[in-house]
């Protein structure tokens, strides 16, 4: 699978409320919101909320359910999505430890991991995110009136998986996605695709004696990372391969409006989605909109009153115009 898998695509966790988690990350984190939709499986309506750099890229992508409203919860665990990173320009921690003190968000102390200075830090439910220095990475950051340039996120770092067994997980990023083996720090393991760096790197964290987390829906947990292929023909092409190789417990083909997509769980617990990047966030609104309004795919227009009627009001703080 190497060349195909491009690099992270997005990540999908289960938040609380939806108005905290869009104040969180459209204001505290200073992502763009790029899309106000609703969960297409199952029955319930459920918002689902996608947040993004300026240009709303393929690996900046934050999407999120708020399953408070329907008193969903889940237990963190290995088996998930222990970290999700995002990259920051060099020498802006100091910025977001004020920040984060500022709007009492809880965070930990800068650290140095793999030779990157990093700054842990927690949503309102408790998901576990880093701000990760990397003067490398060049996509343009969403600012706001507290976060300029100098600081803005510039899309995703990596993800760091918790496994109570590194081996098969290892094997599957390897033999199956195309990833490398890189360096080891204590228990955390590095993976890259290409040359590494931003959207490229997958951790995992060795935690032997963690629980298996749940993997339904629910606040407070990550229920997916989703990696990044061209268009729908490399996508037919990984999921033949990985049933190929033995990794047969992946989905048909999704339509997800913008982009298709195929899952497959790990052997470690992580669920994993292969995404294409050809269709984009600007088919059902322009790019200077994005965000701005509730929007549903085709197959479930005809259902908008009823759907609309089941969600709590949101509001994006943000002006409609693109900064």
């Amino acid at each position: 699978m190497e060349n195909i898998i491009q690099g992270i695509h997005h990540v999908t966790s289960g938040v609380g409320a939806a108005q905290e988690d869009i104040d969180f990350f459209a204001e505290i984190i200073g992502q763009r919101m790029i899309k106000q939709t609703v969960l297409f499986d199952g029955g319930e309506s459920i918002y689902h909320l996608y947040y993004a750099n300026r240009n709303a890229e393929v690996g900046t992508v934050m999407t999120t359910f708020p399953f408070k409203q329907a008193g969903r919860y889940g237990r963190k665990g290995s088996g998930q999505v222990h970290t999700t990173s995002y990259t920051v320009p060099e020498g802006s921690l100091p910025f977001w430890e004020k920040h984060f003190t500022k709007h009492n968000v809880e965070h930990e102390k800068v650290e140095e991991r793999f030779s990157q200075k990093r700054i842990a830090f927690y949503h309102p439910t408790g998901l576990r995110f880093e701000m990760v220095e990397d003067n490398e990475d060049t996509r343009d950051g969403w600012t706001t009136d507290e976060i300029s340039e100098a600081e803005a996120v510039k899309g995703f770092h990596s993800v760091t998986m918790s496994v109570r067994e590194v081996e098969e997980q290892e094997r599957f990023l390897t033999e199956g996605l195309g990833f490398k083996h890189t360096g080891q720090e204590g228990p955390y393991y590095r993976y890259e695709l290409g040359n590494g760096g931003a959207k490229q790197t997958v951790f995992l964290l060795h935690e032997p004696d963690v629980p298996q987390g749940s993997w339904t829906f629910g606040a407070g947990t990550v229920h997916h990372v989703a990696f990044a292929v061209e268009n729908d023909e490399e996508l037919k092409k990984v999921k033949a391969y990985l049933e190929g190789i033995g990794y047969t417990d992946a989905s048909d083909v999704k339509d997800r409006n913008y982009f298709h997509s195929v899952y497959v769980r790990s052997p470690g617990g992580v669920l994993c989605e292969i995404a294409s990047s050809d269709i984009g966030f600007a088919i059902d609104e322009s790019m200077e909109e994005l965000g701005q309004k509730i929007l549903l795919p085709p197959w479930l227009e005809d259902r908008r009153e009823e759907i609309l009627s089941t969600l709590e009001p949101i509001k994006n703080p943000q002006a409609p115009a693109v900064k």
